[in-house]
């Protein structure tokens, strides 16, 4: 029988294969064999692209700004997005509202 590895967010050792999958039954962890080696996180837009620093991205919905009446409207673009680890996966500066966080899935790379 084969060795499955540990778990890469809790370390649990009582991880199983479910498909192509390695779950944690301890805290619900789930990711593909040979991904946990690399230690970096890969980001997807709302078609699946993957994402990297320095992407131009655009909105593909009406985004309404928390704290303001403004909204940020379908096809904004934003230039030179950096990708960083949280709720809100990129960072960036859009022209007319400044500094702001999006999340991946409400943006399309181009």
């Amino acid at each position: 029988m084969s060795e499955l590895p540990p778990c890469p967010k809790c370390q649990s050792v009582y991880t199983y294969e479910d498909g192509a999958l390695l779950i944690c039954p301890e805290c619900g962890n789930e990711w593909t064999p040979g991904t946990e080696e690399n230690g970096e996180k890969e980001f997807k837009d709302a078609n699946g692209n993957l994402l990297a620093d320095g992407d131009t991205v655009t909105v593909i919905k009406d985004l309404k700004l928390k704290g303001s009446s403004q909204v940020l409207k379908v096809g904004t673009k934003v230039k030179n997005i950096r990708l960083v680890e949280g709720d809100h996966n990129i960072d960036c500066k859009i022209d007319g509202f400044g500094a702001m966080k999006l999340k991946s899935e409400f943006v399309k790379k181009i």
